[in-house]
């Protein structure tokens, strides 16, 4: 992290706007994202997500919580949080 006066770097204006707010203090202004989000560049949000879809068709034929959770070796608390979520996003 890098300080720096803000008197010598924004314009009086913006200073001027900014000291409304947080006269006296030190305030962090992070960086501005350019990133992707989680899983994108890799590939696996999508893996995922067609992995999820694959639980809650599971789930709608009628196999149960436990067989679920055998199959894709996750936790049936983890096939709830699954189904209820793509359930709620479908209404």
């Amino acid at each position: 992290m890098n300080y720096k006066n803000a008197a010598e770097i924004l314009p009086a204006d913006l200073l001027e706007e900014l000291q409304k707010y947080t006269e006296g203090t030190m305030i962090y202004i992070p960086k501005s994202s350019r990133r992707k989000a989680w899983g994108l560049k890799s590939g696996i949000r999508a893996e995922l997500d067609r992995r999820n879809a694959d639980i809650l068709a599971d789930f709608k034929a009628g196999k149960s919580l436990g067989l679920i959770a055998n199959h894709y070796f996750i936790s049936e608390a983890a096939v709830k949080k699954i189904v209820y979520k793509k359930t709620a996003e479908k209404k």
